[in-house]
């Protein structure tokens, strides 16, 4: 094993909602060699308006809020993630894509988002979240969103029934996005 080799960075271009990205990861970051199914599912079928303010909660190295911030080029699109190692490397990929309209910070969930309220959150969950955690991230998010404003999840298959049910529990409305093989997006909206 060439050690000095395995902790350079992990370099990959993908093509996403038809924008061309470089990013950066590194051993120890959800899928550091490329944007996992799951992400792309999300993003390929998120609804986001030009002007809209979005949310990519636990972000990782950046994948789904860049593309969020390149498919609202007038709203402001904030990354946030607890580990800081995926914290730096987001601004990374900010940088490396010429993306402006990003804020990238450390934040355990929404813990450091003071007074700010999103059209649009967007998570691809851990299938490890846990009920706990979840109700908190739930509540959170609808406290966080708009009124009308959308919360995408995306989590692996076997889990939608248990995301439904959540989801119908805290925003009393579910939508099933769209299904793949192994990851389902789903969708809730803040009524009021």
């Amino acid at each position: 094993m060439d050690i000095k080799k395995l902790k350079k960075d992990i370099i990959f271009s993908e093509s996403l909602r038809g924008f061309e990205f470089i990013f950066h990861s590194t051993w120890g970051l959800f899928s550091p060699r490329r944007v996992d199914e799951g992400s792309k599912l999300l993003i390929n079928h998120m609804e986001i308006a030009n002007d809209d303010d979005c949310l990519d909660l636990g972000c990782g190295y950046g994948a789904i809020g860049l593309a969020m911030a390149k498919c609202a080029p007038e709203g402001l699109i904030y990354l946030v993630d607890k580990d800081h190692v995926a914290v730096e490397f987001s601004k990374r990929n900010t940088r490396l894509n010429s993306i402006e309209n990003c804020k990238v910070f450390l934040s355990n969930g929404f813990s450091d988002i003071k007074k700010r309220n999103f059209n649009i959150i967007a998570s691809n969950l851990p299938s490890n979240v846990g009920k706990e955690l979840l109700y908190i991230m739930l509540y959170e998010a609808k406290k966080h969103l708009s009124k009308g404003g959308k919360l995408y999840l995306v989590t692996i298959s076997g889990l939608r029934e248990f995301i439904k049910r959540n989801l119908l529990e805290v925003f009393y409305n579910y939508k099933k996005v769209k299904q793949g093989r192994i990851y389902t997006v789903a969708l809730a909206i803040k009524k009021k």
